[in-house]
């Protein structure tokens, strides 16, 4: 089973990130896999092949080019990120498995709080929600990246839970010019970030538990609507 950590907010990325390497260089076989909340000063991240041109305009916001896949997002308060910790080799699991394990936990954790319609968009990784605005598209609510060094998984999914949205304005936010990105308040559904924190994890840990053998389900992707 995962052991679940909280770390001390607001979580500074360069630090987390150092210590994200560090655990996973030095885990061994029998090392336990560890899931990390934390809730972050103002940052964007650049995945490692990551086009600085995303970045609008930082506005002073830092920038930090990562090891993670995907584009450019941003971290801040008001957002639930996990970090997992996971060994996919132990348990024989394929990366686009994982993806699908990371979007279903997150999708689980929409529903449980009362966000309707929460999916999957084919062909861009994350969950989306319908546009609370309406016009019938999909808006982004939860960003994922990952790193596999030596079958071992670290980076994770962040969740707009209630949180100033401006900052992704001044960013392609995963590379897709114009793409709306939403917040569970905007969505009509108010949460306490720890409570929110927590859910996550719990539905983190019970897809990786039901991984292996069985192999990982997943709600089919959606539409905009």
């Amino acid at each position: 089973m995962a052991v679940i950590k909280w770390l001390a907010s607001p979580a500074d990325y360069l630090s987390v990130w150092r210590d994200m390497q560090d655990y996973t260089n030095l885990r061994g076989a029998d090392t336990p896999d560890e899931i990390w909340l934390c809730e972050h000063a103002p940052v964007y991240t650049l995945g490692q092949a990551g086009s600085p041109g995303h970045v609008l305009n930082p506005a002073g916001i830092p920038i930090v080019h990562c090891d993670r896949g995907g584009q450019v997002t941003y971290h801040g308060p008001g957002q639930v990120m996990a970090y997992a910790l996971f060994d996919l080799r132990r348990v024989d699991m394929y990366v686009k498995e994982y993806v699908t394990l990371l979007e279903g936990a997150v999708i689980d954790t929409l529903a449980e709080a009362g966000v309707a319609g929460a999916c999957r968009k084919p062909g861009a990784p994350g969950v989306y929600v319908p546009d609370p605005d309406g016009g019938g598209e999909l808006a982004k609510i939860a960003a994922l990246g990952i790193k596999i060094r030596n079958g071992r998984a670290y980076h994770g999914v962040s969740l707009n839970v209630d949180m100033d949205l401006a900052p992704f304005l001044g960013i392609n936010p995963c590379g897709y010019a114009g793409l709306r990105t939403v917040d569970m308040a905007a969505c009509g559904v108010r949460r306490e970030l720890a409570d929110v924190g927590e859910a996550l994890a719990r539905n983190l840990v019970a897809a990786w538990r039901r991984a292996r053998p069985t192999a990982v389900g997943g709600e089919p992707a959606c539409s905009p609507v």
